[in-house]
């Protein structure tokens, strides 16, 4: 029996890998026991803070089991949308059938990441369909658009297929001992993919919706999941459905950031602060006009930065 003022049984650090209705799901240090559900400390309330998924804590228990989150140790990211710590790696599903893959949508995706700092990795979906003629030919077409835009400039392109296994493996060695975000398209097939890559995960899937085009958000709150054995195993957070990202918080240096191509030859731009629109001397312009820069980027950063004027405005 234990009084009010006995300690805790033990005190220890772990990660967070699931927040839900107020209770913090800490994994211990070691992995050989399941996550200890958790209450926050008062005080984090109190400072405005709260802890986040993929935080790593310090925790107590009590001998009758109860947890406590003690202590949020520092963090090396924080997203806002999904509410994330320390991720350190995207993994960006896209689809090469249904839903059509939009570039300006991916590239929207990457825009974000590389903002908050992570490292992304292109993953292109349903590769496993039964796709005959023009069908196949489109598929292919936009799988080598893809390698040969994003490939380009230094973005890892892996295609997958859920049903066949294919790319799983290259996936698996990609995840290794990372904190990795799946996003996407809603309908890429996302949780297909983790179900594939996880033995024993059974998350929801849905269908396409052939009216909408587009598949319904199976994904409710942020998760992490284990992949692979050992000290070196990584995690992947399975993360609600994106159907729109804007650009409220991000300034027009930070959307040039965003494209890393740009960020690259923005230095050799003969005016610090250029849009890369119509000063003269731009070297982001200048290597478009030589073909060294993909027109559809280019496009889409215009697209972007009409849309944050336009924000601006409305303000």
């Amino acid at each position: 029996m234990t009084t009010a003022n006995q300690p805790p049984f033990r005190k220890g650090e772990g990660l967070i890998v699931k927040a839900l209705s107020g209770f913090y799901y800490v994994m211990p240090d070691g992995g050989q026991e399941p996550p200890l559900q958790c209450r926050a400390r008062g005080i984090f309330k109190n400072r405005g803070e709260s802890p986040l998924v993929g935080d790593r804590v310090v925790f107590s228990a009590s001998v009758t089991g109860e947890g406590t989150v003690e202590e949020i140790l520092p963090r090396s990211t924080e997203l806002v949308r999904p509410q994330v710590a320390n991720a350190d790696l995207a993994v960006l599903v896209f689809s090469v059938t249904e839903p059509s893959l939009s570039l300006t949508l991916l590239d929207k995706f990457l825009v974000h990441i590389e903002h908050s700092g992570l490292e992304s990795v292109l993953c292109l979906s349903k590769q496993d369909l039964s796709l005959e003629g023009k069908d196949a030919e489109e598929a292919a077409r936009i799988a080598d658009t893809v390698q040969n835009i994003y490939g380009r400039i230094g973005y890892q392109v892996i295609g997958t297929s859920s049903r066949k296994g294919s790319g799983l493996e290259e996936l698996r060695e990609v995840l290794h001992g990372r904190l990795a975000l799946f996003a996407g398209q809603s309908g890429v097939g996302k949780s297909s993919l983790l179900n594939a890559l996880i033995p024993g995960l059974t998350l929801e899937t849905n269908e396409i919706s052939s009216k909408l085009g587009r598949g319904k958000h199976t994904t409710r709150h942020v998760e992490l999941v284990s992949v692979g054995d050992g000290p070196h195993s990584g995690y992947v957070a399975d993360t609600p459905g994106f159907s729109q990202l804007d650009f409220q918080e991000l300034g027009i240096e930070d959307l040039g950031y965003g494209f890393r191509e740009f960020r690259e030859l923005s230095p050799n731009c003969k005016f610090r602060g250029c849009t890369h629109t119509h000063e003269p001397g731009c070297a982001v312009t200048a290597a478009l006009d030589a073909g060294e820069a993909a027109q559809s980027r280019y496009d889409s950063y215009v697209q972007f930065l009409n849309e944050m004027k336009e924000q601006k405005r409305r303000y």
